[in-house]
């Protein structure tokens, strides 16, 4: 997905204003790129239209390949490569594989939702983050909205982002 280059930027100071400017400017047919915020804000998710994350469920096929890998080494070292032979028989003793099959379990699924993770979001060591406005790390939310997916003109856009409380509106450009 290539991101574009020029930006306006609403830069809001209290998030209950910003949840309403959301609200505001989706309804005008107005795109946003993404919302940044130096905190989390309860219920965003749901304002910006984002669905469930399928991270969830990334972690849980993880895990289940953990539990499969540890059962199958395990059972194969056991049983096949240096069989346990008590009382005359092939043993397998299964309540002493789990704490294994566990440990295994959660490493996978760790490993594999932060391998996803890493995926998802686009984050790799070479790569520069775009800073839209240097305040969201400290007390400013920026709603950024890319002027290239939009199909209003750059005046509709601001003129929607100061009505919805934007205590300041400001073009961003990105080479």
């Amino acid at each position: 997905m290539s991101q574009g280059t020029n930006y306006v930027l609403g830069v809001y100071e209290d998030e209950d204003v910003l949840m309403d400017a959301i609200t505001a400017v989706r309804e005008s047919g107005v795109k946003i790129e993404e919302v940044y915020s130096p905190f989390p804000v309860h219920g965003i998710d749901d304002v910006l239209g984002y669905k469930r994350s399928w991270l969830s469920i990334a972690a849980f096929l993880f895990g289940i390949t953990g539990t499969c890998l540890a059962l199958t080494m395990m059972i194969g070292m056991m049983g096949i490569d240096w069989p346990m032979i008590i009382g005359g028989k092939d043993y397998i003793p299964i309540p002493s594989f789990i704490p294994v099959t566990f440990e295994m379990t959660v490493l996978l699924a760790s490993f594999g939702m932060v391998g996803t993770f890493f995926v998802i979001s686009n984050l790799k060591p070479w790569g520069k983050p775009r800073i839209y406005d240097i305040r969201i790390t400290d007390d400013k939310h920026v709603m950024a909205i890319d002027l290239d997916r939009n199909d209003k003109s750059e005046a509709d856009i601001k003129k929607v982002l100061q009505s919805s409380g934007a205590s300041e509106v400001n073009n961003k450009k990105f080479d």
